[in-house]
């Protein structure tokens, strides 16, 4: 059974969501928040495995709260998707730098919501393709300079290197595979051996990490 946590200062939007994914037999959601203080309180008293957290609530925010619960020791096994009324907020870029592992706009199709729980559970990231790489390239064309990416990644080979690239081009191991003409497993191995040696939770900051390392760089707009 897969636990969830809601975090929304709308009652009315979390009536809706928690009607959604308790009808799913894999999915109960264990408690409700109805802003960032609450939902950092009842992560460490339900040790959910998802929280589902809006990004704009009162008091100490979404962005705020998934900080401090992923900076939580204790709430290591937990993963936060971020929810947002609309898709290019940024703020969400600074939740996948935290460690969040993906976003959620909310009206988003009901199947897409229980599919996203579930895909994260799994370990998996939730970077719907397009919205996701846009609103981090728009973010990395704001800071002044690029960091060097040689004291990041130097502990990669120049395969791990080339697959992190990939990553960040939003391909999955299935497409990673075909295009380096590697197995499906062996694609995916490289991608976990780079998680581990960057220490990143998941494919959400290998993202992030192929953008500020200028692995990748954005080759598109709005």
């Amino acid at each position: 059974m897969i636990r969830v946590l809601l975090a929304d200062d709308q009652a009315l939007v979390r009536a809706g969501f928690r009607a959604l994914l308790d009808s799913a037999p894999d999915i109960e959601v264990v408690a409700e928040a109805a802003d960032g203080e609450e939902a950092v309180r009842l992560a460490r008293a339900e040790l959910p495995d998802v929280v589902l957290m809006d990004i704009r609530m009162p008091g100490v925010d979404g962005l705020a709260a998934a900080e401090r619960i992923l900076a939580d020791p204790g709430l290591g096994a937990t993963r936060v998707v971020i929810l947002t009324t609309f898709d290019l907020d940024e703020y969400i870029f600074e939740a996948l730098r935290a460690g969040a592992s993906g976003f959620l706009v909310k009206d988003t199709e009901p199947q897409d919501l229980l599919r996203a729980v579930r895909v994260v559970h799994g370990g998996e990231a939730l970077l719907s393709p397009g919205i996701t790489r846009r609103l981090i390239a728009d973010y990395a064309r704001r800071p002044p300079g690029v960091p060097d990416p040689s004291a990041r990644l130097n502990g990669l080979t120049e395969r791990e290197r080339e697959v992190v690239a990939l990553v960040g081009g939003g391909l999955s191991n299935e497409e990673i595979a075909a295009h380096l003409v590697l197995s499906p497993a062996t694609a995916k191995t490289h991608v976990s051996r780079a998680m581990v040696k960057l220490g990143v939770r998941d494919r959400a900051q290998l993202v992030v990490i192929a953008y500020e390392t200028a692995l990748v760089t954005p080759k598109w707009s709005r």
